[in-house]
């Protein structure tokens, strides 16, 4: 079994489709979900319930702060990571080296790094592709070795499962 740092942010089916699209498949693929979830994503989940079907997916505890000095680490060190759902907002603040949060803290770590596999799957309105900077952090993202995938809301979000290696 192989760890998968699963990331999250709050995108539109985080609640109904994160667990049952991503979380679970990734595990009978033979991935161990790390899951981390951005503040307002762990908020998501927990007011909808969603929170407990994630948890159930992995034998980790799901993350949403971070630690404090002196408790231990609770997730591995994955080579490879998945972000998905991952916001217009979290995809420009990682292009743009925010890490204001756990979870693109835990990217932050790794963008760039020799042997690290990272795919963003991202979900964005349609209007956003116009904004002006939306295509320099795609540019930055995959000139750090990301491999970038629209979400399509109207296709299962397992098919970017497949992108990981």
């Amino acid at each position: 079994m192989r760890d998968l740092g699963l990331i999250a942010s709050s995108c539109g089916g985080l609640d109904t489709r994160f667990a049952a699209e991503l979380v679970n498949p990734a595990a009978v693929r033979g991935w161990r979900p790390a899951i981390t979830l951005t503040p307002t994503a762990m908020r998501w989940l927990a007011s909808t319930g969603g929170l407990d079907d994630v948890a159930a997916g992995t034998d980790l505890p799901v993350r949403g702060v971070s630690r404090l000095p002196g408790e231990p680490r609770p997730h591995p060190d994955p080579e490879v990571f998945l972000f998905a759902p991952a916001s217009a907002n979290s995809v420009a603040k990682l292009a743009l080296g925010i890490a204001d949060n756990q979870a693109l803290t835990v990217l932050g770590d790794v963008l760039g790094a020799p042997g690290i596999t990272i795919v963003v799957a991202y979900q964005i309105q349609d209007t956003r592709v116009h904004h002006p900077a939306w295509q320099r952090h795609l540019d930055t993202l995959a000139g750090a070795g990301v491999t970038l995938h629209r979400l399509d809301i109207r296709r299962p979000w397992t098919e970017v499962l497949d992108l990981l290696h």
